[in-house]
């Protein structure tokens, strides 16, 4: 591989000096110099200030989620809130997929909070509360529906989500945010 790569540069040289005799003065170009991915002149125009701090890309939109009061779960939180048919639309696609609609509700909506104690347990705000019992037999977007509404009617200050569970695998597989609090 070495002795490849000097007789090369010793053959280069003695090439190059070849096809330059061969070229007139008048006909021959220079290179433009390149620097980067992409070349200098094509994006001359755009002047860049030095002192400001950039990642290199053109990427606007990252930036970080500021979480004070604006708390954030599963799949499609970070959306505006999801229309009943929007909802419909989902659930009908987890029930095509075999899985098994779960509602859970959630009382504290401050996140993570340990009021007795300093060792994690149930009551910390990490988990949420199951409503009912999970939807076996469930065949239609509808009875879903209709329990969100129940649980929005009965727990009104609380967030609700919805989960699809797998019950041969036993996981949850997917889930999103269905209500917010008031």
């Amino acid at each position: 591989m070495a002795s490849i790569v000097v007789a090369s540069s010793v053959v280069a040289p003695a090439a190059f000096a070849a096809a330059s005799s061969a070229v007139s003065t008048s006909e021959s170009t220079s290179v433009k110099a390149f620097s980067g991915l992409k070349s200098s002149t094509l994006f001359a125009s755009k002047a860049q200030s030095l002192s400001s701090v950039q990642n290199g890309s053109r990427v606007q939109c990252m930036q970080v989620w500021n979480p004070m009061g604006q708390t954030k779960f599963e799949t499609f939180s970070y959306l505006p809130a999801l229309t009943d048919d929007q909802i419909a639309k989902q659930v009908d696609y987890m029930i095509q997929q075999k899985l098994i609609p779960c509602l859970e509700f959630d009382i504290n909506s401050d996140g993570v909070s340990r009021a007795n104690n300093q060792s994690p347990g149930y009551y910390d705000g990490r988990y949420w509360t199951m409503w009912k019992l999970p939807m076996f037999g469930c065949n239609d977007a509808s009875q879903v529906l209709r329990e969100i509404g129940e649980c929005k009617k009965e727990y009104p200050s609380c967030f609700v989500r919805v989960l699809g569970f797998d019950n041969v695998r036993q996981v949850q597989i997917c889930g999103f945010l269905v209500a917010r609090p008031n």
